[in-house]
């Protein structure tokens, strides 16, 4: 067993985002880097039974992800024992060399029944293991469903990490089966390959499994590094880590659980980074769009789906933000409830993440069958076809726009002319105020110009998207921010003006935004945070751009009560607000 150094949060934080430690990454397969880059010719992958309507597609995702195969697939990564980065590689039955040897046979057998379609490689690089003193061949395992169309070259990635870990993250020996965290989103992963290939898209699909999360998202990493070496175009990432469980943990890293054994099969999680303008919650808006205007109405359980305002639960990383901290729009999905917030360090952890306790389930009756199951497979089912939906309508959608817009001084509405892309002639355009969702979509037809009528006077964030024939939506626009209703001579000569907080909170950060009608980057300024009787909390540093500005500001979650946040610029006070924390 090799010896792991314990290491403070501030060291592992520091391998999280560690993209240099990779060297000499390669695909192994050539040509499954060529079709990422666009460079193919799509008649070489072509199905002999072209199914390419969306509406159709997203039907058959519906219809085909199994809640008998994503139990088959968990079984077998049973059989593994134990799946760390560093177990061993030459095993034909055990370790993580056998889990990737078997991961790779899997998409090679739905390839063979699909036309050879599938064009499958290891991801393979080098990296030092910074958190267990060791060097080490690693490789992520990925398939690429190849596009029809090569004009679109931006692709999409569904993806989850296959390794295991015990409470000794180096440990190559010890059992774990880490069922919940990750072979779930493995799984996930490996289920929506077989059931997409059948199905012909515009653009191009990679279903990627990757090694060494658990040592510092190491294999994301060098995924991630390698895109923006190879200059390969991104779509969007659907990163699946824990989302299977249903029970929640006598601990669980926050934001989310509601108390030790409670069970929740209706929610899930959606992280990502930044706030205002971010490509990464524009992505987990349009999941949670696509969701309710294309499975919300055909599935028979409906699922709530919770757009979260940090990047991941709190102190916690995932696969994702190798992606996002490169400007790939990026996302995780995560259940609601986890088992544990994984601080094995403390001597009274009882919960099963990162323990040899992350299994299927136990017997109950000692007939040597399980029989009470904590992975939940028809939660997985649902989680696995709300990522197929998001994936094809992104795969298989027009391309986005750009547009302008203008306002009327103290009206009630503003105009919107699309300047790229005009040829659709159908658009969506999205507002946004105080929460991470959108307050309302409009759509407008037959024309590239448009008027939203608005009453409520306030700032808004406003995106736009096209609309295709098929009535599927491309990936919405960056946000801009419109002032409508507002007295725009009056907002000039305030020049800066402190807006609500968003959300009012509800998952342990809230962002503080400050609209600026000039450039005062060069301004000492400041949001203070007081309670209620005036006692200062937390001073956060604002720089004054033009234009929206935000800070995060992290209360911890289960705090509750009123605060006040005041925007104070070179030592005078400009604003107060109130804010409500009631988690």
């Amino acid at each position: 067993m090799k010896k792991c150094i314990l290491l403070s949060l501030s060291f592992v934080l520091l391998a999280v985002f560690n993209t240099t430690a990779q060297t000499n990454i390669i695909s192994t397969n050539p040509a499954a880097l060529q079709i990422m880059k666009g460079n193919y010719d799509p008649s070489l992958y072509t199905a002999t039974n072209i199914v390419a309507d969306p509406l159709t597609i997203i039907q058959g995702i519906q219809n085909n992800v199994s809640t008998d195969s994503l139990h088959e697939l968990l079984k077998v990564m049973e059989t593994f024992k134990n799946r760390n980065t560093l177990s061993d590689t030459t095993s034909n039955t055990e370790g993580i060399g056998a889990a990737r040897r078997w991961v790779y046979s899997k998409f090679e057998e739905y390839s063979a029944r699909r036309d050879n379609r599938l064009v499958t490689s290891y991801l393979q690089f080098d990296d030092l293991v910074t958190r267990c003193n060791v060097n080490a061949r690693m490789r992520n395992i990925f398939t690429v469903l190849p596009g029809s169309d090569t004009a679109e070259k931006d692709i999409i990635f569904i993806e989850g990490h296959i390794d295991s870990r015990c409470e000794d993250v180096c440990s190559d020996s010890c059992i774990a089966l880490g069922m919940e965290d990750n072979a779930s989103g493995t799984a996930l992963v490996i289920e929506l390959a077989r059931v997409m290939s059948r199905y012909t898209f515009k653009r191009t699909i990679v279903f990627l499994v990757t090694v060494g999360e658990e040592q510092g998202l190491v294999g994301a990493n060098a995924f991630a590094k390698y895109c923006q070496q190879e200059n390969i175009k991104i779509r969007g990432v659907l990163n699946n880590d824990v989302v299977g469980g249903i029970i929640c943990g006598e601990t669980a890293s926050p934001p989310g659980c509601m108390g030790a054994g409670s069970i929740d099969s209706l929610n899930l999680r959606l992280f990502s980074a930044s706030g205002f303008n971010s490509a990464h919650k524009q992505l987990a808006r349009f999941t949670k769009l696509e969701y309710k205007e294309n499975l919300a109405s055909i599935v028979n359980v409906p699922m709530t789906i919770n757009i979260m305002t940090p990047v991941d639960r709190s102190g916690r990383g995932g696969d994702h933000m190798p992606f996002s901290n490169l400007q790939f729009p990026a996302l995780r999905f995560c259940a609601a409830n986890e088992h544990g917030n994984a601080d094995v360090t403390n001597v009274n952890y009882a919960d099963r993440q990162h323990t040899p306790d992350d299994i299927l389930g136990i017997d109950t009756d000692n007939d040597n069958i399980i029989d009470s199951f904590f992975v939940n497979f028809n939660y997985l089912a649902r989680m696995s076809v709300i990522n197929g939906n998001t994936a094809a309508v992104m795969a298989a959608g027009p391309r986005t726009p750009d547009f302008t817009f203008s306002t009327t001084p103290g009206g009630v509405g503003f105009s919107v002319y699309i300047t790229k892309e005009q040829q659709y002639k159908h658009y969506r355009v999205a507002l946004r105020s105080t929460t991470n969702d959108w307050d309302t979509v409009y759509t407008f037809q037959g024309s590239d110009v448009g008027y939203i009528s608005e009453n409520n006077p306030q700032v808004y964030l406003v995106s736009v998207a096209s609309v295709d024939s098929n009535g599927m939506e491309s990936v919405f626009t960056d946000e801009y921010y419109i002032s409508v209703g507002v007295n725009e001579t009056k907002q000039q000569e305030r020049k800066i003006e402190l807006l609500q907080n968003h959300p009012n909170p509800f998952d342990g950060e809230t962002i503080i935004s400050v609209l600026a009608t000039e450039n005062m980057d060069n301004s000492n300024a400041y949001i203070s945070i007081t309670d209620i009787n005036g006692k200062q909390i937390k001073k956060l540093p604002i720089k004054l751009n033009k234009g929206i500005n935000e800070v995060t500001y992290d209360h911890g979650y289960n705090v509750v009560g009123t605060y006040v946040y005041t925007l104070v610029v070179n030592g005078q006070k400009v604003a107060s607000k109130r804010m409500i924390f009631a988690n």
